[in-house]
């Protein structure tokens, strides 16, 4: 099932069409996508069973909006890929290095984000959302806790991030529009493998980062148990997994966004999200 969000309600996508889970329902379930996590197996039932007639809109890509609008906690992994730590002068961890983004960054699949002052950096990411309330979870159950994948960018204002000691990396990186999701939320068995999709970044056509999911250093199953041992997780929660090598401020010399640069970013069975850049107006 793809679950996504169109003028704020909540639509199950299938190809180019879209049923409306509240006209679908008869008002018996809600437009909300929050509230549908909240209560994610019944909806899932109730999606499986969905007429072909009950998809009568037609989705354009630009009208798809983030499908985990409100998340109540935002986790993300620096490092979790070895040639990005590599080329950021680190060894691979043997313990996941975990931040947050603050749930005010969180916005749609196709946006146009202010640039900040500073060195604004790309970090294309799989996206895993919670589906149940999960505590102490062990690694074999993980994925039965896991609502579905999507696409993330943890966009980086540099300066900001690495400014003190130790270094800020929430801060730096949730400024406005900084935390772009979408286009969709695909539950993992829409996937042959959810351990191994491919991940693809550009910049203006170009391909920046590329990789595959399987090179994680921690997947998504013990990301779920390491954080769940320690804080309970809650439906609609999101988890960033991190970003593959390329990253601009490793290139030689350094690359960063700039106005009208755009930034696509693609990973295998779920799509693609689309930013483009504007300097910030006072």
């Amino acid at each position: 099932m793809r679950l996504g969000v169109i003028d704020g309600r909540a639509v199950v996508v299938r190809g180019d069409r879209a049923a409306d889970v509240g006209w679908a329902s008869q008002g018996r379930l809600s437009t909300d996508p929050m509230a549908l996590l909240e209560r994610w197996q019944s909806f899932r039932d109730w999606a499986a069973g969905l007429a072909d007639e009950a998809y009568d809109i037609e989705v354009a890509p630009a009208a798809l909006q983030t499908p985990v609008p409100r998340p109540r906690q935002v986790f993300a992994l620096a490092l979790n890929y070895p040639p990005h730590a590599a080329e950021a002068g680190f060894t691979p961890p043997e313990e996941p290095l975990v931040f947050t983004k603050f749930p005010s960054c969180i916005t749609g699949p196709q946006t146009t984000v202010e640039l900040p002052a500073g060195k604004v950096d790309w970090e294309v990411e799989l996206v895993a959302v919670i589906g149940v309330p999960a505590h102490r979870v062990p690694v074999h159950r993980a994925w039965e806790t896991v609502a579905g994948l999507t696409i993330g960018q943890d966009l980086s204002e540099r300066v900001a991030q690495l400014r003190g000691k130790p270094a800020q990396f929430s801060f730096g990186k949730s400024f406005p529009g900084f935390g772009p999701t979408g286009p969709v939320l695909v539950t993992p068995d829409e996937f042959e493998d959810p351990d191994d999709l491919e991940i693809t970044g550009l910049l203006n056509s170009e391909i920046v980062q590329h990789d595959r999911t399987k090179s994680m250093i921690f997947p998504v199953p013990e990301l779920v148990a390491r954080l769940s041992a320690v804080v309970p997780l809650l439906p609609g929660d999101l988890v960033f997994t991190g970003t593959p090598a390329g990253v601009g401020n490793r290139m030689d010399p350094p690359r960063y966004l700039t106005e009208d640069d755009e930034l696509v970013s693609r990973i295998e069975g779920i799509g693609e999200i689309r930013q483009r850049f504007t300097a910030v107006h006072l």
